[in-house]
C-alpha cells in the first residue's frame, strides 16, 4: 500500500469556513440589516395600499385613511370598482390600447430592425441615422400636438398608441440581435427559396423569443403607465385609460360618487379604501405579467446590447 503524506506550505495559512474572501460577521450583519431596511421600506407601502383596499370601513376611518394591517377582509372596493362605472370602463380601455399598442410596436420594430440588421440593404444607412437621431432629439410638445391633431387623431384611441408604436432604443437593440444570428442559417434558407419574409417569420423571429419578449415588455409597460398622452389629446371621460383615471381621482383626490361607479351611494366604502383598489388593479397585471418574462430579460436585453 501507497501511504499518502499531506504537504503543509510554510507560511501558508489555514483556510477559514465560509471562503479566503468571506466578509467579516460585523460586516455581512451590518450588511443584512440595511437590505433587510431597504426591503421593508419598498415592501411596507405596498401592503399598506393592498390593506387599506381590503380592511373594513370603520377600521379605515379609524386609521385615517392607512391600514397597515386589516382585521378583517372587505371587498366592497373592489366590488364598487368593478360595478360597471368609470374604473371599469378605464380598465377595458388600457387594456385593449396594451394589447394592440404591443403588438403594432413590436411588427413595426421587429420589422425595421430586421431591414437594418441586413447587409446590403438599399437605404439602410440612412434609415439608421434617422433612427439615431430621433433617439437624441426627441421632437417638443408642441410640435406633437400638432402632428396629432393634424391627422385627425385628437379624441382618437389611436393618438394613445401611434405616436409612441415605435422606440429608437428597442430598434436598436433588436438589430443588434438579429445581426448575431448566423448568416450561413439565414443563406441556407434563401437556397432552398425562402424568400426574406420567410426567412424572417419562419427563421428569425422563432429564434428571437427572448428578444421579443423583452422589448414586448418594455412596450407593454409604457402603454399600461402612460397617461400623458390621454391627458393631452382625451377628451372624452369615457375614452380616459386607467392611469388617466388613478392621476384625477387618487393623485389629485377627487372624490368618486356612486354616479362615477355605477354604484349605490348609500353603500360606498371610504375613498381611501376605494383609492387603494384602483392602485392595486393599475398594479397587479405587469405583477402578474412580468415573472412569464422574467427569464428572458437579462438574456435579451444583455445579447441585444453586446453582441453585434
Amino acid at each position: 500500500m501507497t501511504a499518502t503524506h499531506t504537504v503543509t506550505v510554510p507560511g501558508q495559512r489555514k483556510r477559514k469556513r465560509g471562503g479566503p474572501d468571506a466578509a467579516p460577521l460585523p460586516g455581512r450583519l451590518l450588511t443584512g440589516t440595511v437590505l433587510f431596511v431597504i426591503c421593508l421600506v419598498v415592501i411596507l407601502p405596498f401592503v399598506g395600499i393592498v390593506s387599506t383596499s381590503l380592511a373594513p370601513t370603520a377600521q379605515v376611518n379609524d386609521a385615517g385613511g392607512f391600514v397597515l394591517w386589516p382585521e378583517g377582509l372587505d371587498l366592497g372596493a373592489y366590488e364598487s370598482i368593478f360595478a360597471g362605472g368609470v374604473v371599469t370602463r378605464a380598465l377595458v380601455v388600457s387594456i385593449g390600447i396594451t394589447t394592440v399598442g404591443t403588438l403594432i410596436s413590436l411588427f413595426v420594430t421587429a420589422m425595421l430592425a430586421y431591414a437594418l440588421s441586413r447587409p446590403g440593404s438599399y437605404g439602410s444607412g440612412v434609415v439608421l441615422g434617422l433612427v439615431l437621431v430621433s433617439l437624441l432629439f426627441a421632437p417638443g410638445l408642441i410640435p406633437n400636438y400638432l402632428v396629432v391633431k393634424q391627422f385627425g387623431l385628437l379624441d382618437s384611441y389611436w393618438a394613445l398608441i401611434l405616436p409612441t408604436a415605435l422606440s429608437a432604443f428597442n430598434v436598436i437593440v433588436m438589430r443588434s440581435f438579429f445581426m448575431a444570428i448566423p448568416q450561413e442559417l439565414l443563406e441556407s434558407a434563401r437556397i432552398d427559396g425562402a424568400g426574406d419574409f420567410a426567412v424572417f417569420w419562419r427563421i428569425v423571429l422563432p429564434l428571437s423569443k427572448a428578444v421579443l419578449a423583452v422589448i414586448g415588455l418594455f412596450y407593454a409597460v409604457g402603454y399600461w403607465n402612460a397617461f400623458f398622452n390621454a391627458l393631452l389629446y382625451i377628451n372624452d371621460t369615457a375614452k380616459w385609460p386607467l392611469q388617466l383615471v388613478l392621476r384625477t381621482y387618487v393623485i389629485n383626490n377627487a372624490q368618486l360618487g356612486g354616479s362615477d361607479l355605477g354604484a349605490s351611494s348609500d353603500a360606498l366604502p371610504p375613498q381611501a379604501s376605494i383609492q387603494m383598489a384602483i392602485l392595486v388593479v393599475s398594479i397587479v397585471p405587469i405583477l402578474i405579467v412580468y415573472p412569464f418574462l422574467q427569464r428572458h430579460f437579462a438574456k435579451g436585453v444583455l445579447t441585444g446590447a453586446v453582441k453585434g
